[in-house]
């Protein structure tokens, strides 16, 4: 019978279906040519494929006995079972559902990620295949003879299909064809599994201070919502336990690290810390957020290469957006890792209440708003002076309108009315309670212009003023909130330029500027801003630093520039009369499809008020650079150009194709104080691909040519 008859649902052939125990599905048989013999064997030839269910057979011929039950293929095979599961053989004897049965010479593919090459396979039901004298890797496998990369040769193979486990019995790795280590018993996940119990890939980190060290992780999923992982960390001069929680819930998540530690850095203590976040999602569009650090001393984290954070920060928020009102409460907890700060003198318990309410004002226009801010932050001394508590309410209620003027001129009016209470206590320079009521009033303009040059460009020039006027004196009240002030082009038109509200500007203040920007057909894109305040009498709040001292403040110019080949920077100065510069900043970077190169230089006086008893100078340079398809290297490099000297500098290389990923890196840190010495540390990890689930990332293959 030909091809193009022959399209034969098998449940018409007698006892095709009645060797399964599962409820028959209906079987199909396509070939060139289907014949049965005297004796009563079905014989397909010629491009033969049968499907059953997700089951895909194709080979050159099948015979099925009907006595026995049994199905002969002839190969080559290609076996497909589901999406996950593909099958390569030379010859199969399988029974009439295609499920249990022994495929020779079989090569098992799984999820396009692992191959096994077993000299016979045994396939029992739809769970479990057993392999024998087989090879594991998932490496691409050249014709020419040569040994993959790495591979695992085992004398048997059990593949429980269910679980998503592969049994190893008597397993013996390889890179290239040398025997490195031999294990009797191994288990892993197959790349089907997301979350397995098992041993992940181990890392080695080797530094000054600890010396060699090995970490091998053991990963133990805790049902489908949580998981911990478990880390001896070993080395010669530290023993350490590390622990990583995990859970998932209907409405959220949380994750803590930890680790405890004895070592030769601190003879005879136990060391460790505890790092802990979480969010949910909470009736009435509320959203809860927390964060959880604590470390047993000051050198911890940075000894073991955790974090280079110099305050530890504990906190918990709730808050809620919409589109006309916003509230927000946070608790925080500070404990300082510097040396120059004493833990009973810092603001260590900080609270915060935050609302804010907008409502649209029917036939006359414009907008009413509503805020209200509490504030409290203590500290753990007792002491007058340097122990001083302050709690503040803010509230503020005001009116804003806009308008369109003649010639296209926008202007925008406010008009409002704060209210300030302020509790002072353990310090008896201050009287402890203070209230105050601000009237305030602004007025702003802008007249944007635009035009199309004959290149195609289009020009956007924008002139932009406000006048701004704010009653009563400040009050006498300590300055703790606004001691770092930062004038930009996101503040030029503010009311007030302080960060927090202990302080408002006041009097008469006026504040004049231009925005440019550019953007061409080519896609080159720039803008610019330039802008200066002034008053009618000087802030002694506002330090020189800050660039708002005296009636007349530091010149303001910040720009942006971009194109369409990946380059972009954007920059900010400040700077007097007399060209002197109090501040400096400029980011940049490049991108590119083989590299990318990062970087920024910050300028700034010395202040002794915001804290800083010498200028500020420092460039920091990152970068990535893709020396093959193969080979990534990055970079990093920051340098003090006050000191002279680097502060910390690192260096990763890392080798990745189909098969495996290694990844060396070094990093120096040059500073030092009390509890810290300068550090190189060393780590090397390797990953096996092929035992996780299929991940994201780029992958390359060699070529076989």
């Amino acid at each position: 019978m030909r091809r193009a008859l022959v399209f034969i649902v098998l449940l018409l052939w007698p006892g095709w279906v009645l060797a399964q125990d599962a409820p028959p599905q209906p079987s199909y048989l396509v070939a060139d040519e289907v014949f049965i013999t005297e004796n009563r064997v079905l014989i397909a030839r010629g491009n033969v494929e049968v499907f059953q269910g997700l089951v895909r057979v194709q080979a050159e011929e099948i015979r099925y006995d009907r006595v026995t039950g049994e199905l002969s293929i002839i190969g080559p095979i290609r076996y497909r079972d589901g999406e996950d599961i593909t099958v390569l053989a030379s010859a199969a004897d399988l029974d009439a559902n295609l499920r249990s049965g022994i495929l020779q010479s079989a090569q098992v593919v799984i999820a396009e990620q692992l191959q096994l090459t077993a000299a016979q396979m045994h396939r029992v039901n739809d769970r479990y295949s057993q392999l024998y004298k087989t090879a594991v890797t998932s490496c691409d496998v050249c014709e020419d003879g040569k040994p993959p990369l790495w591979q695992i040769r085992a004398k048997r193979i059990i593949h429980d299909r269910q679980e998503g486990q592969l049994y190893f019995d008597q397993a013996q790795f390889r890179i290239r064809n040398i025997p490195v280590a031999y294990i009797p018993r191994l288990r892993f996940p197959d790349p089907t599994v997301d979350r397995a119990r098992g041993f992940l890939f181990p890392s080695y980190r080797a530094t000054s201070e600890l010396g060699f060290g090995l970490k091998i992780p053991y990963f133990i999923p805790i049902g489908d919502d949580r998981d911990i992982t478990v880390t001896p960390y070993l080395s010669s001069r530290t023993t350490t336990l590390e622990l990583r929680y995990r859970q998932a819930f209907v409405n959220g998540r949380i994750q803590f690290d930890t680790a405890v530690s004895r070592d030769d850095e601190r003879s005879g203590e136990t060391r460790g810390y505890v790092f802990g976040n979480g969010n949910f999602r909470l009736p009435n569009d509320f959203g809860l957020s927390f964060q959880i650090q604590w470390a047993s001393d000051d050198a911890y984290l940075q000894n073991y290469g955790i974090s280079e954070a110099d305050r530890l920060v504990n906190w918990l928020s709730i808050s809620r957006a919409e589109r006309d009102e916003f509230i927000s409460g946070s608790f925080f907890v500070f404990d300082s890792l510097r040396d120059d700060e004493d833990a009973d003198t810092i603001q260590k318990y900080i609270a915060d209440v935050f609302y804010e309410r907008r409502y649209d004002v029917p036939n006359v226009g414009g907008e009413f708003r509503l805020y209200v801010n509490g504030h409290s932050h203590i500290r753990p001394s007792s002491d007058d002076v340097i122990g001083r508590d302050v709690s503040r309410i803010n509230t503020e209620a005001e009116y804003l309108r806009g308008f369109i003027l003649p010639g296209g001129v926008r202007s925008e009016a406010r008009v409002g009315l704060a209210g300030d209470i302020f509790n002072i206590t353990q310090d008896s320079s201050f009287e402890q309670n203070q209230t105050q009521f601000t009237p305030y009033t602004t007025v702003a303009f802008r007249y944007p212009m635009t035009r199309v040059t004959e290149s195609g460009a289009t020009d956007f020039l924008e002139p932009i003023a406000q006048l701004a006027w704010t009653g009563s004196s400040q009050l006498n009240i300590p300055n703790e909130e606004s001691t770092l002030v930062d004038f930009d082009d996101g503040n030029l038109l503010a009311l007030s330029r302080f960060p927090a509200p202990d302080r408002r500007e006041r009097g008469t203040v006026g504040a004049f500027g231009v925005n440019w920007s550019r953007v061409t057909p080519s896609g080159w894109e720039g803008a610019m801003t330039l802008g200066q305040v002034f008053r009618n009498e000087a802030d002694e709040d506002f330090t020189r630093s800050s660039g708002l001292s005296g009636t007349e403040s530091d010149y303001l110019i910040a720009g942006q520039l971009r194109t369409l080949n990946g380059l972009a920077f954007t920059a900010r100065t400040l700077f007097d009369s007399s060209f002197d510069f109090t501040k400096a900043e400029v980011l940049g970077q490049y991108v590119r499809p083989k590299m990318a190169v990062s970087g920024s230089y910050i300028w700034l006086i010395k202040d002794e008020v915001e804290g800083r008893s010498l200028d500020t100078s420092e460039i920091y340079l990152d970068g990535r650079y893709n020396v093959s398809d193969s080979w990534v290297a990055n970079a990093d490099w920051r340098y003090d150009m006050v000191e002279n000297r680097s502060s910390t500098a690192g260096l990763s290389l890392v080798y990745f194709n189909e098969c495996v990923e290694v990844d060396f890196s070094v990093r120096r840190r040059y500073t030092s104080s009390s509890s810290l010495e300068p550090s190189t540390s060393f780590g090397l990890t390797i990953g096996l691909r092929g035992f996780s689930a299929r991940t994201s990332e780029q992958t390359t293959t060699k070529s076989c040519g």
